[in-house]
């Protein structure tokens, strides 16, 4: 698997780890950084560039990671095409990729420990999306509004 992985200050240490683990399991990986550690840095340059990434090579994901994930996952959100969800346990991670079809997974460092982290980021990178009708329909409005604008309708009441 192709992963791409972004960080700030806060997950300096954790994508450190990451890009070494997921070398080692085998993934082609490449970090988008930072490379040296600022404890000013901003994360939407490193988020914003690990979505392009992952939204410029199909069959890629991305990781993003801060101090809580929060702001990493909407700053991939906002490059178009992504789906970014948060991983805050294995579940979510597995059910953000396969009903939500998500492509860019935002991580905590400072929520988790580096072994729960891990755990969170292998079931995001092993779970395939599910194909049923009902996540597809809805991934599909959501890329029809995002190139649209044009909301899906309400149901009637």
């Amino acid at each position: 698997m192709r992963v791409y992985l972004g960080s700030d200050h806060a997950g300096f240490e954790l994508k450190n780890h990451l890009v070494r683990h997921l070398g080692e399991q085998g993934h082609e990986v490449t970090d988008i950084g930072p490379f040296v550690y600022d404890a000013a840095d901003d994360y939407p340059a490193f988020c914003v560039e690990t979505a392009r990434r992952v939204a410029a090579d199909e069959g890629s994901l991305g990781i993003v990671i801060g101090g809580s994930g929060n702001g990493e996952q909407i700053a991939a959100n906002k490059v178009q095409g992504i789906r970014a969800g948060l991983g805050w346990s294995v579940e979510t991670a597995q059910l953000t990729r396969q009903h939500n079809h998500a492509q860019v997974l935002g991580v905590g460092a400072r929520m988790h420990t580096e072994e729960q982290a891990t755990e969170i980021v292998e079931a995001f990178l092993a779970t395939p999306v599910d194909p049923e009708e009902r996540h597809a329909r809805r991934v599909q409005q959501l890329l029809d509004y995002e190139r649209t604008g044009t909301p899906p309708a309400l149901p009637e009441a």
